[in-house]
């Protein structure tokens, strides 16, 4: 596939991206900051938190980690931009992942702020965060993985492998349950909400047509795509969701993209059109990985696909997430009859024909 470079918004941001480093928080534009927020022990190394200035205050656009530094972090990017944590009269959180929403419930805590998500990601807060439904959430992903062909030895690794972070999340139901299309009747904002589901099941997006910006969350970045796995908290074809979300937004009129993560960028439209060759060129891989060993287990066609690294460099964490990934594409193949699934356990997978 042809490398397709986005024109950044924001040289800045994009300089500390491919640097290596941190941004400075910024005024985006009248009214509307960025504010990088640290986010520990990962590639990403920060999320970018929107500040939308209001007439009593702001309104913010996700929140970070429930870490001491991306407490701070925030809460002098505020300050930068004029404010106190204290002002904060809103938490439009895109969607449930520790970044996004971890900090969530600690801003509400120190500001009375109301917490905004769509239902299909408010439904999962409870299996994912509470302590007495974890095990079960567990459990439902080891027999996924175990279905998938992960080998014994690690699969108790890779079924447990996010427990490590859920701490970084303050757990908070929200206040408000936002739908698609949606007016989210903030002053002196237009905005109005996007569902997006594919990263996650209630994923958001948010867009300003007078102003013409679109927050896209995790949904469209820079230069990265976001991963789109069947788990146990995911729709039944994700892969499906997240091409059809794609296509909702790649018509949208604004001039700028505002990610959660990387650098704003200027072409929605060309980017997502990239975006969706990329998995078409995914889905040929797989499929001629299946023509090639008919009656192969989804692992295994994990490990012979080309990855960002050698698969045997890949943290646990991360081949779970390429193993669900490698699934959300066959399940999207079997269903569209490209492929077909032999059940059992493991299930193999094989050519339609």
């Amino acid at each position: 596939m042809a490398k397709f470079v986005v024109t950044p918004s924001s040289q800045a941001q994009r300089d500390a991206w491919t640097g290596g480093g941190f941004p400075e928080v910024e005024r985006v534009r009248p009214g509307l900051w960025s504010v990088p927020v640290p986010i520990p022990i990962n590639p990403l190394r920060y999320v970018l938190v929107y500040v939308l200035e209001l007439t009593d205050g702001v309104a913010i656009v996700d929140a970070g980690w429930n870490t001491d530094e991306a407490y701070d972090a925030l809460v002098a990017g505020l300050r930068v931009a004029g404010y106190e944590i204290t002002d904060v009269k809103g938490v439009l959180v895109t969607h449930i992942h520790p970044d996004h929403y971890g900090l969530a419930g600690r801003v509400r805590e120190a500001s009375g702020a109301w917490i905004a998500l769509h239902p299909a990601d408010a439904a999962l807060v409870g299996e994912r965060y509470d302590d007495a439904a974890i095990d079960s959430l567990v459990a439902r992903e080891r027999e996924l993985l175990l279905r998938s062909g992960v080998p014994r030895a690690t699969l108790d690794e890779l079924a447990g492998a996010s427990m490590a972070i859920r701490h970084m999340v303050a757990v908070a139901k929200p206040d408000r349950l936002v739908e698609d299309g949606e007016a989210l009747g903030l002053p002196g904002w237009d905005l109005r909400a996007l569902w997006t589901p594919g990263h996650s099941p209630g994923h958001l997006c948010f867009v300003s047509p007078s102003r013409r910006l679109l927050f896209s969350g995790d949904h469209v970045l820079a230069r990265i795509t976001p991963i789109v796995a069947v788990h146990p908290q995911s729709g039944p074809n994700p892969l499906a969701d997240y091409l059809d979300a794609l296509a909702a937004v790649r018509e949208l009129d604004v001039d700028e993209v505002l990610p959660a993560h990387e650098y704003r960028f200027l072409e929605l439209a060309e980017r997502v059109h990239h975006v969706m060759a990329h998995h078409d060129e995914r889905l040929a891989e797989i499929e001629a990985v299946v023509a090639a060993g008919p009656g192969v287990t989804c692992w295994a066609v994990a490990t012979r696909l080309t990855w960002s690294r050698p698969w045997e460099t890949i943290a646990p964490f991360m081949r779970r997430a390429a193993t669900n990934e490698t699934l959300a594409h066959l399940v999207w193949l079997e269903a569209r009859g490209r492929v077909r699934r032999e059940g059992g356990v493991p299930e193999l997978w094989h050519p339609a024909g």
